[in-house]
């Protein structure tokens, strides 16, 4: 069952490192508005590493699912929908990730500049989307679900 199988310990420790990557991508946007390259660098890369640490998390809990308690996407309708909701949260973190690194790439050459931050911008809208649905899908899997 959902409450014998997942791991609320976890999945909170995850959960707080994506809430506070929507805090240091706010950071990041500020430190780049006021022209503080620097300090975009460094919160924009913070973000990054949140991300990071929460995909690793998701890995992890996979891993255990699947090792310790045989939970698979064809298991039963819990495996399908919990696969199906958090590998789907989980493709969007990575792409995130990946176009969070390209900026980070963008940035460090000195191509992204306050006159042109409006695609940091729709990066951290992207974000915060992101980090907004997982509070939805916490709610129904871990929550809710158990």
């Amino acid at each position: 069952t959902p409450a014998e199988a997942l791991s609320l310990s976890l999945v909170l420790c995850t959960t707080a490192c994506l809430l506070a990557s929507s805090a240091t991508i706010h950071k990041a946007e500020s430190s780049l508005e006021r022209g503080t390259q620097q300090w975009f660098l460094i919160w924009w890369l913070a973000t990054i590493l949140l991300g990071v640490l929460f995909l690793a998390g998701t890995a992890y809990e996979w891993h255990e699912l699947i090792t310790r308690h045989s939970l698979t996407i064809s298991r039963n309708l819990f495996g399908t929908t919990y696969y199906t909701l958090v590998g789907l949260h989980a493709i969007h973190v990575t792409v995130g990730v990946v176009v969070m690194l390209i900026v980070l790439g963008l940035a460090a050459s000195r191509h992204v500049t306050t006159a042109s931050r409006s695609g940091v911008q729709l990066v951290g809208w992207y974000w915060h989307f992101v980090d907004a649905v997982w509070l939805v899908v916490f709610t129904v899997v871990y929550i809710v679900g158990r």
